[in-house]
């Protein structure tokens, strides 16, 4: 992001990658109430606002960690834009009338609604990875999981069992595999557009 300064309450990042309670239990605090209030006036209960706060912090967690998410906004703003879209994406799923997520409901800075939009965009990615992942042949997600870990190739042979010729041809075909898998799924240009 250059040269633009952090927000103060990265913090709140940083305290879900360190899993540290204190802080974890101050989100919950200060803004889980706000998330909880709205969804209850649009349709739910507190259990699926707490549902929905704790998969939330999922994807927050999971964009740190692998994308290393660096807040120049109040995570305030960010967190609710998450949690509102959410919840307005899961009424929507479940409901045949159309919704329509007003962005002007709530004061948002553009920074909130930009880092809101990545993360949505980063948990797609997620959830249509995972997903094609998982229809992979066992043999393909070991090796892959593999891979993920141990970034010498000979070390993963090694590791396997097998011979190093085999285990690179095998993984080249495996990525084929799921990049075909990927691309073919009905989600791909669905992100596609988002991007």
């Amino acid at each position: 992001m250059g040269n633009t300064k952090l927000h103060t309450d990265q913090k709140y990042i940083e305290a879900l990658l360190q899993n540290d309670t204190v802080i974890l239990n101050e989100i919950y605090e200060k803004f889980a109430p706000k998330v909880i209030g709205y969804i209850k006036k649009n349709s739910g209960d507190e259990s699926r606002a707490q549902d929905i706060i704790q998969e939330t912090l999922v994807t927050v967690y999971n964009q740190a960690k692998e994308k290393g998410l660096q807040l120049t906004c109040p995570f305030d703003a960010y967190f609710f834009l998450l949690c509102k879209r959410r919840w307005l994406n899961e009424i929507k799923k479940s409901s045949s009338n159309k919704v329509t997520i007003n962005e002007e409901v709530v004061s948002m800075d553009d920074e909130s609604v930009r880092f809101a939009d990545e993360t949505e965009l980063f948990n797609a990615k997620h959830e249509l990875f995972t997903e094609m992942f998982d229809q992979l042949g066992k043999a393909c997600k070991e090796l892959l999981k593999v891979t993920f870990t141990i970034k010498s190739m000979e070390e993963v042979a090694q590791k396997l069992g097998q011979s190093y010729a085999y285990v690179r041809k095998k993984k080249s075909l495996c990525i084929g595999q799921l990049t075909e898998l990927v691309q073919n799924a009905p989600q791909f240009n669905q992100i596609k557009n988002l991007l």
